[in-house]
């Protein structure tokens, strides 16, 4: 099983959902760096559960705690862990589970894959894994943010059918993305998202959803092509995560109805730099960031795990009706913002590590 990410600033996450505790080895960042905890329990207290009635009512703090690679609050260069103790397990939940894998779960390619599986809240393929994605990418925004000035805002674009308008990438902050619980900076769009999770909620049901995501004063030259393109890095940093199900980058598949008098964005002076009238690129060209914004979307499915009965099989094929028991989140998306912020520093910080090689 691959848990590592990254070239230069690497991770390698451990941990399944209802053991001991969960957490991250952090390879490669640079030392001297001040980080102390409060550095990362921002994003971390931003994805966990309980926060609102629209999320799992599981209650768990995620403290995190540092276990090594910084003295007196600065980073030495060496392999930081951190971890994450899971402190409101209830795998007897699960115990009706272990012989009927859920429906469009990822229990049946697990335990055919691997001839065991993680028997409780899905192991290793439960969004709990991304605890430890969420604190190393704390530090890979601290970083970014330190080293270039750079700022990521994810929010929630859509949910179910529902679409909020447009939002101003160049100005769009955490603090307008985090007025509502449902993280959708516009107000009407946000009060009908939350009636309908709440209303697929009560239907024992879920929804899914779209994150939108911008990247903004990144500098100019990451990304490797041909094969580790700053868009194909990212693409493959979201999907890795629970329940992504699409990912495009900047006109995405919209721009296939654009001619490309219409879809190319021309070039003029923005102050002492060359820049693009238009972005339907989304900041990047020929696999490298151009310096304007990087914004793309991830596409999440309805959460799988649902209370209502459904007709499946178990694993030895007997037909058998199945009503899931556990905590489980009507809809993943709020609580996925964060995530995605963070995969997104993490791809973003590696490549301008290697970036930096070249100078």
């Amino acid at each position: 099983m691959s848990s590592t990410l990254g070239t230069l600033f690497k991770i390698t996450t451990f941990g399944e959902s209802h053991c001991k505790g969960v957490g991250v080895v952090v390879d490669g960042c640079p030392a001297g760096m001040n980080l102390t905890e409060a550095d990362i329990q921002t994003q971390l207290d931003r994805r966990r559960p309980g926060q609102s009635e629209l999320t799992t009512p599981r209650d768990e703090q995620d403290l995190v705690s540092i276990l090594s690679g910084t003295e007196f609050g600065k980073t030495l260069g060496t392999p930081i862990g951190m971890l994450v103790a899971n402190k409101d397990q209830r795998p007897g939940d699960y115990g009706e589970m272990s012989q009927v894998p859920r429906p469009s779960h990822a229990d049946f390619t697990y335990q055919m894959k691997y001839g065991i599986r993680a028997s409780s809240g899905g192991g290793r393929s439960s969004a709990r894994e991304t605890i430890g994605r969420v604190a190393a990418g704390a530090i890979a925004e601290k970083f970014l943010r330190e080293r270039f000035g750079v700022e990521i805002v994810a929010w929630v674009s859509s949910i179910g059918t529902i679409d909020g308008p447009e939002c101003d990438l160049e100005a769009i902050t955490r603090e307008e993305v985090d007025r509502s619980a449902v993280r959708c900076p516009h107000r009407l769009a946000a009060r009908q998202m939350e009636e309908a999770i709440l209303a697929a909620r009560d239907a024992k049901d879920s929804l899914g959803g779209i994150i939108t995501c911008v990247c903004r004063n990144l500098p100019v030259g990451l990304g490797e092509p041909v094969f580790d393109k700053l868009e194909a890095r990212l693409a493959q940093a979201m999907l890795s995560l629970p329940a992504t199900k699409g990912f495009e980058i900047g006109s995405g598949f919209a721009g296939t109805r654009l001619r490309g008098s219409k879809h190319n964005d021309p070039f003029i002076i923005k102050g002492d730099r060359l820049g693009t009238l238009s972005n339907h690129s989304g900041g990047v060209q020929g696999g490298i960031s151009n310096g304007e914004p990087v914004y793309f979307r991830v596409a999440f499915k309805p959460t799988a795990t649902i209370g209502q009965v459904q007709q499946t099989a178990d694993f030895s094929g007997r037909q058998v009706k199945l009503a899931a028991k556990g905590r489980h989140d009507p809809c993943v998306v709020p609580r996925a913002v964060p995530i995605v912020e963070t995969m997104a520093a993490l791809v973003l910080a590696d490549l301008a590590l290697i970036q930096k090689m070249r100078s």
